[in-house]
Parts: C-alpha cells; structure tokens; sequence
C-alpha cells in the first residue's frame, strides 16, 4: 500500500518512474479509517452469525425484551448498512494507490490487478460457503473488474456517476414501493418465517456438513440482496473512493477540513434520520411498501451518515489525540483482510456446529460486547504482528499472487 495517487492511469510495462524509486510512506490515518471500518463492519456482521433470524423480517423469539429491541434498534440504526461503504470507498481509493505502485515498480497495472481480483474471489467464495454467506469479497472482486473498466474517468465525472447511481437505485425501491401498494400486496408470514429461522439455527448448531448445507441454503438470497442493494451502492462508493484518490484528498486533510465539517454536519443530521426510518421500518413492517421507501431512504442517507463517521475519524486523527488513535486502529487497517477472515472464523467457532454451536443462545447486548472484546484483541494482535511482519499473513498471500513473486516475510532489521 501507497500513500500517493498516480498522476494518471497508465498500465503500460513502461509508465512511470523506475523500480528503484522509493516508495513513499503511508499514511497512518488512513489506514486507521480502514481499521475504523473494519470494527462497524465486526459489529453488524456478528448480529448475523449469533443469530438465524436476522434478516428475515422477524425478531429471534428467545431475545424480546426491551434490552434486546433496543441493542438491536441502535444497530440498525448507526451501523447496518453504513460501514460497507465506508469500507467500498477505500477500495476504490486503494485502486489508485495501487496504479501508483504499479507505476513506480514499471510494472503492468492490468494483469497484476486481475490477479488481485480472482485472489479475491476465491477467497471470498470459501469464506461464503465455509464460515459466513454475507461475504463481501466475491462482490468487490467482481465490481473490482467494472472499476477496472470505467477507471478512466475523470474525478468530476466519478463523483457524478456515483450520485446518480445511488438516485437511480432509490427510484427503483420507490417504484417497487407505489407498485407493491398499488396491488395491496405485501408482509410476511410470520409463522413460516419463524419455522424457517428455527430450522436454520438447528442447522447451524449441526455438525460441519449441516452449517455447510446451511450456508448453501443461505446464499441465492444473499446473492439477490446483494445484486439489488449492496452492489450499486459499493460501486458507487468504488466511484468516489476513486475520485478521492484521483484528487489527492486524504494526503491533504488540513486544506479539506471545512469540507470534513459540512460532512459531519449533512451526515449526522441526514444519514441518523434515514437511520431511524430504516431500522423502524425493519420491525414488524418487512415486505411491506414502507420497507421498501425505508430501504430508498438508507439508500440516500447511509453514504451520508458513513461520510459523517469518516469526517469525524479523519479529524480526530488531525487532533491532538490522533496519533494515539493511529497508533491503535492503524495496524488492524493494514491488516484488514486478515481480521476480517479470521473475525468470522473465530465467530464461526462460537456460534456454529464448527464449534460452541452457541447461535441463537446469546443475547444481543452480549452479541455486542462479544465484536467489542474480539476486536480489541485483534487490535492487540496486529501491532504485535505488524513489529515482526511487513504484511498481515493473508495479505501476504494475496500480494504474492497480485505480483506473482514471493514477498518478504519477515521485517527487514533496521
């Protein structure tokens, strides 16, 4: 990783400067807004594992009570649905660094980059099918190949393209909406989908080919929600990761903190209100036409409320206090791809018949202090890894099979 956008996107064998110049250093506060994500995303997906009813329009019936309502209320309403994106848009700003890297070393950008995403894509297919269908990494991989396309275009354009890619797709939901009421038609039943959470969670508490087999069951509507909600709104963030990159912008917060501040300021406001109306509408309202404008509003408001959350990151690091924020959260964001993967191989083992087969046994608030507790260990670990190692080990295999060489394993000593 880089911490210089290239001047333009050129993938010939010859751009650029020669393998010997330097690469520049790396910006701690970028890598701790990675490490930031990382913990939003730990948050929401745990809620998921501990619990077969997620997602499905009905509360797990053994957590009812005004605590559990509330822990998941707060959930819905200031992570869910805000931190992939948070983390969508670094990957598009991660895409130049890489263009850059490609750059100095002389190297071709393309095939160093399609090595990249296959690596991607099969990590993310055995993380899907082995310990969490709602898998991120197949998605970026493969809208990694749509960017790769488009990454031409100019900052101005980007940024454009993203808004009305995230317009568009609320106008879907709202169409879907007036059409659903226009019918009279909507909401579940209740009864089949408890019977089909209680099936799951006794799935899941089977043994490796029962979670397996669960998984599986799991994934056409994963696939569908991620097709329809998830991936325009990733790319599009893809898309202003990129025009970030482009423009240099996280290589100048000082010169950008009145921009930070307006953002803090939209955000909050907009993207908590579009919060509340998304986690209202996501109890007791599902498959109705209100579900379907409350997922148009998060649709508008959640880029808002993540731009919020990474203004407040990015200042706070600008502080007084921010390099011991850095210190703390910057070498889980070097790491990210480690601790992602292990964060659902640990919960795997608590949760499913791989292990403690507790899904369904948790109660939400100790849901919530369990991500709190492993995340603060993974932060722990990192630093710890990160003083012996250059890399964090998957990242070590993804770059070996993106440069198609061997990295060093070991820190160099001073």
């Amino acid at each position: 990783m880089t911490t210089r956008p290239a001047a333009g996107p050129k993938t010939g064998p010859t751009a650029g400067p020669s393998a010997g110049t330097a690469a520049p250093r790396r910006l701690s506060h970028v890598d701790a807004l990675r490490g930031f994500a990382l913990w939003g995303i730990l948050l929401v997906n745990i809620t998921f594992m501990a619990s077969a009813y997620r997602g499905t329009g009905v509360d797990d019936p053994a957590f009812g009570s005004a605590l559990d309502t509330a822990v998941r209320f707060v959930t819905e309403v200031f992570f869910e649905a805000k931190f992939y994106l948070l983390f969508s848009f670094l990957f598009g700003y991660s895409f130049t660094l890489q263009l850059a890297s490609a750059d100095r070393a002389g190297a071709a950008f393309l095939p160093r980059f399609l090595r990249r995403c296959a690596g991607l894509f099969v990590l993310g297919l055995c993380h899907a099918v082995l310990l969490f269908p709602g898998d991120i990494l197949t998605t970026y991989a493969v809208l990694g190949l749509v960017l790769l396309a488009v990454h031409r275009i100019r900052p101005r354009t980007a940024v454009r393209a993203a808004v009305v890619l995230f317009a568009v797709t609320a106008v879907g939901y709202l169409l879907l909406a007036w059409t659903l009421a226009a019918t009279g038609g909507g909401g579940i039943d209740a009864a089949a989908v408890t019977e089909q959470g209680r099936q799951a969670t006794e799935a899941l508490r089977g043994d490796a080919a029962s979670v397996i087999g669960a998984h599986l069951r799991q994934l056409p509507d994963v696939v569908f929600m991620l097709a329809f909600f998830q991936a325009p709104a990733a790319f599009a963030a893809f898309l202003l990761g990129l025009a970030a990159g482009k423009r240099g912008v996280l290589t100048d917060l000082a010169r950008h903190t009145p921009f930070l501040r307006r953002l803090q300021w939209a955000g909050f406001t907009v993207g908590i209100a579009g919060g509340l109306v998304w986690a209202h509408a996501s109890h007791g309202y599902s498959g109705t036409a209100y579900q379907l404008v409350a997922v148009a509003v998060d649709v508008v408001t959640a880029p808002l409320l993540a731009a919020a959350y990474a203004a407040t990151v990015l200042r706070t690091l600008a502080g007084p206090r921010g390099r011991r924020l850095a210190a703390a959260l910057a070498p889980a964001g070097r790491m990210t791809l480690t601790n992602y993967l292990t964060q659902s191989l640990v919960l795997a083992f608590v949760f499913t018949g791989f292990g403690a087969a507790l899904v369904g046994r948790v109660s939400p608030a100790l849901v919530t202090l369990t991500a709190l507790a492993l995340f603060a260990v993974q932060l722990v670990f990192s630093r710890w890894w990160l003083a012996r190692h250059p890399y964090g080990p998957v990242e070590w295999a993804l770059r070996a099979v993106t440069l198609a060489q061997r990295p060093r394993w070991y820190r160099e000593a001073p």
